[in-house]
């Protein structure tokens, strides 16, 4: 449990190549965008060992939310009030949950948001936050875009698409059942998954070299991407 805890001094002192790193992809549906105000309705995880998903080890649990669902979320991911009476609370999963990130790398999409709710939550039951290296897909894929690594038709799509699944359509990955944490995750690994042998190409060798690529985002992952741009 409490390795999330140490999980960042631990990730720090490793510089492991992007093949041979050990990923969580991650995705939170939640009540709304508030970080004071809103709860986690659900969380979604995949595994990766470098570009290799684990679709196997997957995690995935609902819970009853302190803030009550809204007519806007119920829209969003279509999670409803009498799904979620008899779910546990975030109490109740949130250990789980850091058991199955264990040390590894995070990655998600526009993934601050995530960790604004995941962090705070943990603070409240451990007094600490996750100790975890994080690794956002959108300023990664700014940064391959602005190296012109997409060309062609391709390119021409990527410049004016920024959400996940338009993202994900131009690599042909399938979007059914989106807005569902579980799925989101596979499809935020997928699209990392395209990503790690272009960034390879580009000069970037190892996760940390994400993790400050990251950072380096407009502030990196302390500030919150445009509501425009994620989804919750």
């Amino acid at each position: 449990m409490l390795s999330f805890i140490t999980g960042r001094s631990k990730s720090d002192e490793k510089e492991s190549r992007l093949q041979e790193t050990q990923y969580v992809v991650i995705d939170t549906e939640l009540t709304g965008l508030n970080g004071r105000r809103d709860s986690i309705v659900s969380i979604g995880a995949v595994r990766m060992k470098g570009g290799r998903i684990d679709i196997g080890e997957s995690f995935y649990k609902m819970m009853n939310p302190e803030t009550s669902l809204t007519a806007e979320s119920v829209v969003i991911h279509e999670i409803m009030p009498s799904d979620v009476v008899m779910k546990p609370n975030i109490d109740a999963v949130l250990g789980d949950f850091l058991d199955y990130c264990g040390t590894d790398v995070l990655v998600g999409f526009c993934v601050s948001v995530d960790m604004e709710f995941l962090n705070r939550e943990t603070k409240r039951l451990f007094g600490a936050p996750l100790g975890n290296q994080v690794i956002d897909i959108y300023p990664l894929f700014e940064w391959l875009l602005k190296k012109g690594i997409f060309s062609g038709e391709k390119a021409a799509l990527l410049s004016s698409r920024y959400q996940l699944y338009d993202i994900a359509r131009c690599f042909d990955i399938e979007v059914n059942g989106a807005h569902n944490a579980i799925i989101d995750a596979f499809i935020t690994a997928q699209i990392f998954q395209r990503f790690i042998p272009l960034l390879s190409k580009a000069g970037m060798k190892s996760a940390a070299d994400l993790v400050k690529l990251t950072k380096n985002f407009k502030g990196g992952d302390h500030n919150r991407i445009s509501s425009n741009i994620s989804n919750f």
